[in-house]
């Protein structure tokens, strides 16, 4: 019976690592997402997972990938399969840009650079925020691949200038430019649970905090948290000893730079103080793409911020054809917004994308299990993507053509 059993069983080997057990049993960003709710305290899952008023555009985000199915060709010789293209000019592994995503470390306390290192082993370009809690040159430090840094065109225009210098010095090879941010959106998930930046202590934060001991162990061992778009300057804006500002500073102080006198004509003045590619992030109708190709940009993101911004905006996925018959012979077009799977970035691609932008799927996998949970997420992306592109009978990111899906309504 020993025998019979040895044949068709076998133990698995026991890991000693407990973040890679935790991440052993997760199988989808939906999983690390679960995980991640698990481990964090629920304000600060909330941020992460949240978005603006009743959530419907973050939700269509999603659903809009659901609903563009697939048409498979077969009989396609697959064995080499190449998932490499070009984005900016620039050749890339596979057409994946991590989004820049602001407070990382409120996730894990190595924050930005765990995702940068974890970019850096995937040759998958990585985008710094503005409002990243690690600086400039910390992220250059442990990242020597492709970078982009995200800025808003705040107020105070010598400090937007000062962090280009100081992007360019580092190595930052293009500026995304979010445009989609005149003001904030209203997070009503973030005003029920009583979530601040920074987030303000009470008895329910305590006790919260209490209950997810090991998201409390790692954030009270780790430094306080700085923020790289505020290093020089005090939290007024005037030149500083260069010791940042802290998160209470920043949270007044940034509140007041979003600029809603922003136009077209800011992107004259950023080639001023900026001689490589300009993306604009947050692109929500064809109109607007076509000015941006008259601007002279070198890419846009089709984007609603993840939904963070104007609930009821457009889902994304349903903007690439039409943005991209428009102007994709002038521009690299790109969207981000609901994208989970390597499945997700087929579609994008053979609906005329460039290439996609993910930032919660990583901020989930951040908060699940730290750099090892983001270095699995990134994982994933390549195999569904490389798997895709197989069942698909496309060997090249250019057979990604748009008769390889429909969309079911």
């Amino acid at each position: 019976m020993f025998k019979t059993m040895r044949s068709v069983m076998r133990f698995r080997k026991f890991e000693s690592d407990p973040v890679a057990r935790r991440l052993a049993r997760c199988g989808s960003v939906d999983d690390l997402r679960a995980l991640a709710e698990r481990r964090l305290p629920r304000g600060v899952f909330g941020y992460i997972d949240g978005a603006a008023e009743d959530e419907r555009t973050q939700g269509r985000n999603c659903r809009a990938y659901h609903e563009l199915e697939f048409r498979p060709r077969v009989l396609r010789d697959v064995t080499a399969v190449d998932p490499s293209t070009t984005l900016l000019g620039r050749p890339i592994k596979m057409p994946l840009v991590l989004a820049p995503t602001g407070f990382s470390r409120i996730a894990h306390s190595e924050g930005e650079l765990a995702v940068a290192r974890a970019a850096a082993r995937a040759g998958i370009t990585y985008s710094l925020s503005t409002l990243g809690t690690r600086s400039i040159e910390e992220v250059a430090a442990v990242n020597d691949g492709a970078k982009w840094f995200q800025v808003y065109v705040w107020k105070d225009r010598g400090l937007v200038k000062e962090l280009i210098e100081r992007a360019r010095d580092a190595g930052f090879e293009a500026l995304l430019l979010t445009v989609d941010v005149p003001v904030l959106g209203r997070r009503e998930r973030d005003v029920r649970f009583g979530f601040t930046l920074p987030p303000q202590l009470g008895l329910d934060t305590i006790f919260d905090g209490i209950r997810k001991p090991g998201w409390t162990w790692d954030f009270l061992r780790s430094d306080p948290i700085v923020f790289s778009s505020a290093i020089s300057r005090d939290a007024t804006g005037k030149a500083g000893g260069g010791q940042g500002v802290d998160a209470m500073g920043l949270a007044e102080y940034v509140n007041k730079q979003f600029d809603p006198c922003l136009t077209w004509k800011d992107i004259d003045w950023l080639r001023s103080v900026w001689d490589g590619p300009i993306v604009v992030k947050g692109i929500q109708t064809v109109e607007d793409a076509v000015l941006s190709a008259e601007a002279g940009v070198e890419g846009i993101v089709l984007s609603n911020h993840g939904g963070r911004q104007l609930d009821d905006a457009p889902p994304t996925l349903e903007l690439v054809a039409p943005v991209a018959d428009a102007v994709g012979d002038r521009l690299d077009v790109m969207c981000d917004g609901g994208v989970r799977r390597g499945s997700d970035i087929a579609k994008a691609i053979a609906l005329g994308a460039k290439a996609c932008l993910a930032g919660r799927a990583y901020f989930y996998a951040l908060g699940a299990g730290g750099e090892q949970g983001v270095d699995l997420v990134l994982k994933w992306f390549d195999e569904g993507f490389r798997r895709s592109m197989a069942l698909l009978g496309a060997r090249t990111v250019s057979e990604l053509t748009p008769d390889m899906v429909r969309w079911r309504k």
